[in-house]
């Protein structure tokens, strides 16, 4: 019985093509489902980039409508704020108009409280600060012992941006070239000591 089924089977063997193919339909269908599942998870990752872009620029057209929708209604108040601020720098220091000067101080804290609320960044560099041209306008230049050339040495009047947009650029004074410290007397003496103790006075 095992000699006849040997048999066969040798049989079948040796009738078989030996040109025949090998098959290898299921080697072949999961390369395809990974190179598909890799071009799906490709495509997903796009729409994901494609999604946020969308997201960021709508975002950003949104900003910009509200900034052109207010900003001439921004610039008209920026007058308004600058009054109340030359009024309180003018204002008398007499105990008679005291409340009234509290008063024009609440009254301009609740306007640049409105202008924060409302994405109205109020610019204002300090003395010293490096002078920006993108948000700063330089009115004159002059000297200064204090800050380096190039340099904030006063401002004139602050400057407003509206959601990153410059509505106004702050007016300043800016150091002219040459400007910065002078070393003073004492700063000559000790570079002439220094220089004198490196002499060799063994001769």
């Amino acid at each position: 019985m095992i000699d006849e089924t040997v048999g066969a089977n040798s049989a079948a063997a040796e009738g078989a093509d030996p040109d025949a193919p090998l098959v290898t339909e299921g080697v072949e269908g999961g390369a395809d489902l990974a190179a598909e599942n890799a071009a799906l998870k490709d495509q997903l990752l796009r729409l994901a980039a494609e999604a946020e872009n969308t997201r960021r620029r709508a975002e950003r057209e949104a900003n910009n409508a509200r900034a052109f929708a207010i900003e001439r209604f921004a610039k008209d108040l920026l007058g308004v704020a600058d009054n109340l601020a030359r009024a309180l720098q003018h204002a008398p220091r007499d105990a008679g108009v005291n409340d009234f000067i509290t008063g024009v101080e609440l009254t301009e804290k609740a306007l640049a409280d409105a202008f924060e609320r409302n994405g109205l960044k109020r610019l204002a560099p300090e003395p010293g600060d490096r002078f920006d041209p993108n948000v700063h306008q330089a009115m004159m230049e002059q000297p200064s012992d204090t800050v380096a050339a190039g340099a904030v040495v006063q401002l004139f009047q602050p400057g407003y941006e509206l959601f990153g947009r410059v509505v106004r650029p702050a007016m300043v004074v800016v150091a002219a070239k040459g400007s910065g410290p002078k070393p003073g007397p004492g700063a000559y003496a000790g570079s002439a000591d220094a220089a004198g103790s490196n002499l060799d006075t063994r001769a």
